[in-house]
């Protein structure tokens, strides 16, 4: 959830460092600081954003070509000044960084105040520097060796930079459960360590990604990987395909306004290549891997978390109508507190955009200890999820920073739409000529998506109509449903506004309760399966005075005469529906945020990948 980023090399380190921040800006963060060698060690953070950061440090000593940086998401203590990161050692001589949760930090602190250590934070983070610290000075080891030491002794997820005024030019980065990238830099000595690319792409395209329990050693201008063990690791370089240009705003207000207009292309891009027409067939490595036992498979397991779960709903939908497999879908957070009956014959498919999420990393080690096979849709090449999955698919949809997802998830419905179809005609439920109309028509969803995009001026004028509500109601049937909770989610997330998403069947098992003349009630009401039941339910949201926001098909005349407000989306297959039906509820999520005056790629308490559990 925190951003990482440090540097040694020729360059001045503070420009890196201040820059890196901004970009990891999108992780979520309530404090940031830096940490600086120049003739010693200067430490600035402060509460606040980046900005606040840089100002506040102008015409302190910001020279040096070593350093590190710091964004914090407060676990452990309030987000103050004096709990921001860097945090320093009894003596002053170490700084450490740390994104993740140490565990068994009472303990150690207990222990280490016994031997006469003080400290001034409310922080796991500080618990760590001052045991390196004590290891260092009763055995005499290395700092290297000492952080090895002090690692086998911590429970819990860590990714951890460390600085010594007294080894200038030395940078120690380990992670357990928490991402962490080492980029090898143009110069000579040149190296960048960070939580993830997005803040040193502009300098390398060479990296490494740390595995779990692996510590990277920068000294004397090489890099050494070890294992918390003690076993040295050769080093696997990858070549980034992030380009600097899709970091960048490209002139949209927002990276959410720009992500969801993008969504025509990244839709596009998560299913070229994989349709070939003249064999009826998809293309994709994993599950054509896995044909023979996804042939006779008995059950489908999906995890996920936020907006994951949402497209893992749909693909439940997706699954037991295009391929007739029983499927389960679990929030991954849950997963494994609850003892699930997991065999050798399931397959698990694992979603997450960032490949970095904390709860459903842990529920693919209970699947895969229970001998599951675990296919992963993962939208970062090199992370995490990838590389502990036994096979997977990557959506291509980009770099996502806006920290409320939205290209990702029609992105993840995509490649669950794949192989629904792949898995489908492979068990002979799709026939041929079905499984030919449903290609030709997924070929044309990038360009409806386009085509409901020029709703945008309608849906930013509804949102000055509802932009004082105090709650919203989202209603859907079937493959509508999960729609409803996306769409709700997405309010939620960014402005702030209480809303609910339910199967529009259960209103009248509850929710109906709440309806009146100050409850807008958004319904996907396309013209497609259940159309009559969702015009039945609108009718009652009509009879107790709630007001109506319909998402309808092209051309409906029935739903029209009824909503006080319609948007009207292309005409398309019910399994596709999704990716359509989505894409006017986050343009009315956006817009009534900025009304609003919320921070719409910043929201309040969120960060974009939760890599803590």
């Amino acid at each position: 959830m925190c951003g990482i980023v440090a540097y040694t090399g020729p360059r001045e380190v503070y420009p890196i460092l201040i820059k890196g921040l901004k970009r990891l800006e999108y992780r979520g963060y309530d404090s940031a600081g830096i940490a600086l060698i120049n003739n010693g060690m200067n430490v600035y953070k402060k509460a606040g954003k980046v900005a606040d950061l840089d100002e506040s440090v102008q015409g302190k000593d910001l020279g040096g070509h070593t350093g590190m940086g710091h964004t914090r998401w407060a676990t452990h203590g309030e987000p103050n000044d004096r709990n921001a990161h860097p945090h320093t050692s009894q003596a002053g001589d170490l700084a450490i960084i740390h994104n993740g949760i140490i565990e068994n930090y009472a303990s150690l602190k207990e222990a280490l105040i016994e031997r006469g250590h003080e400290f001034k934070s409310d922080t796991d983070t500080e618990v760590l520097i001052h045991l390196i610290e004590n290891i260092q000075k009763n055995t005499g080891e290395s700092l290297e060796e000492s952080v090895r030491l002090a690692l086998s002794e911590v429970v819990g997820a860590y990714a951890i930079v460390i600085l010594s005024k007294s080894n200038p030019g030395v940078l120690i980065g380990a992670r357990k459960g928490s991402p962490m990238v080492v980029g090898l830099g143009e110069g000579e000595g040149e190296f960048f360590i960070a939580s993830d690319a997005t803040p040193i792409v502009e300098y390398t395209r060479n990296v490494v990604y740390l595995n779990d329990s692996e510590i990277a050693i920068i000294k004397d201008g090489e890099l050494t990987i070890k294992t918390v063990s003690n076993e040295t690791q050769t080093p696997y370089i990858h070549e980034l395909e992030i380009s600097l240009e899709a970091l960048e705003k490209g002139g949209y207000p927002h990276f959410m306004l720009k992500e969801i207009f993008e969504q025509p292309k990244s839709i596009l891009d998560s299913f070229r290549g994989r349709i070939h027409h003249e064999h009826l067939k998809i293309v994709m490595a994993g599950i054509n891997q896995y044909e023979e036992k996804l042939k006779n498979i008995k059950r489908i397991l999906i995890v996920g978390c936020g907006t994951s779960w949402h497209a893992g709903l749909v693909g439940e939908y997706l699954m037991e109508e295009l391929a007739r497999i029983p499927v389960e879908v679990e929030y991954a957070s849950e997963f494994r507190y609850r003892n699930p009956i997991i065999g050798e014959d399931d397959f698990v498919i694992a979603i997450s955009q960032s490949g970095e999420t904390a709860d459903t990393l842990a529920a693919i080690a209970l699947a895969k200890e229970k001998g599951a096979t675990i296919f992963g849709i993962c939208n970062v090449v090199g992370s995490s999820i990838p590389r502990t999955t036994h096979a997977g698919a990557y959506t291509h949809a980009g770099p996502e920073i806006g920290v409320a997802s939205t290209k990702a998830f029609t992105a993840q419905v995509t490649a669950l739409i794949l192989m629904s179809l792949s898995i489908g005609h492979k068990r002979g439920v799709i026939t041929d000529n079905r499984m030919r109309e449903l290609l030709t028509e997924l070929e044309t969803i990038p360009a409806k998506v386009e085509k409901t995009l020029k709703s945008d001026d309608y849906i930013k004028g509804l949102a000055e109509k509802f932009m004082y509500a105090k709650n919203f109601l989202y209603l859907g049937r079937g493959v509508g449903f999960p729609v409803a909770l996306e769409g709700a989610l997405k309010l939620k997330e960014i402005s702030y506004i209480h809303a609910e998403g339910y199967p529009a069947a259960e209103m009248k098992h509850g929710p109906i309760a709440l309806i009146d003349e100050e409850m807008p009630v958004v319904v996907i009401a396309t013209q497609r399966n259940h159309y009559e039941k969702v015009v039945s339910n609108i009718q009652e949201v009509k009879a107790r005075k709630g007001t109506i926001i319909a998402i309808v098909t092209e051309g409906d005349k029935v739903v029209k005469g009824i909503a006080d407000y319609v948007i009207e989306i292309p005409d398309t297959e019910e399994a596709f529906m999704p990716l359509i039906a989505t894409i006017p509820l986050q343009l009315l999520s956006y817009h009534i945020a900025v009304l609003r005056g919320c921070n719409v790629d910043q929201p309040r308490n969120l960060a974009k990948s939760v890599t803590v559990e």
